[in-house]
């Protein structure tokens, strides 16, 4: 079971994945607008790695409880993120290409849709009780089935904005570059990464 969980799991890294596929005077206002939304999503982008990290390393051979704490704070960093990115899209003003203000105001609002997403499969862990063995089991079948609907609504909320000239400015940011994660923060039950 926690095997399904982290395979599930593992999709979530789409985000970081299209934020890191992340010469006139209109490709320097695009390459501005992307330097803005990627310095400011550096910190979120780590914050995701580490959180998905977590939830692998514990999945992979954890105790429910360990699970249990682990995903809990995991999908709660990873809300914390979502929210934050939303954020930095919104801060960074309408992107300077066609559509731009649809595009961002789509992937605001698809990031922070997700964020919501999270926070309930954080309360779907919690609630779960992990000293029956069987019922934590069934009970991860149901995140792991949430974080399908995740995966999907991640790779919606920024397919728009990693597409044309966009995309192409971000992909150049250091700061949307992919993220290996760090070791894991204090406190967390994960077991450092191989």
């Amino acid at each position: 079971m926690n095997k399904k969980l982290a395979a599930a799991l593992s999709g979530t890294a789409v985000l970081v994945l299209v934020l890191s596929g992340c010469g006139d005077d209109s490709e320097e206002k695009v390459n501005d607008w992307a330097k803005k939304v990627c310095d400011a999503a550096e910190p979120q982008i780590q914050k995701r790695a580490d959180a998905q990290q977590a939830i692998i390393s514990t999945a992979a051979d954890g105790e429910p409880a360990d699970i249990q704490a682990a995903d809990s704070k995991a999908f709660a960093d990873i809300a914390a993120a979502d929210n934050a990115l939303a954020k930095a899209v919104r801060d960074a003003g309408v992107p300077p290409v066609e559509n731009g203000e649809q595009l961002q105001n789509d992937a605001v609002k698809e990031l922070e849709a997700t964020a919501a997403e999270y926070l309930k499969l954080k309360d779907q862990i919690d609630g779960l009780n992990p000293d029956d063995q069987q019922k934590f089991a069934d009970g991860l079948q149901g995140v792991a089935d949430g974080l399908k609907k995740i995966e999907t609504m991640d790779q919606e909320a920024l397919n728009k904005l990693q597409s044309g000239e966009l995309g192409a400015a971000m992909a150049k940011q250091p700061g949307c570059q992919r993220a290996d994660a760090s070791s894991p923060a204090s406190g967390s039950s994960a077991s450092p990464a191989a």
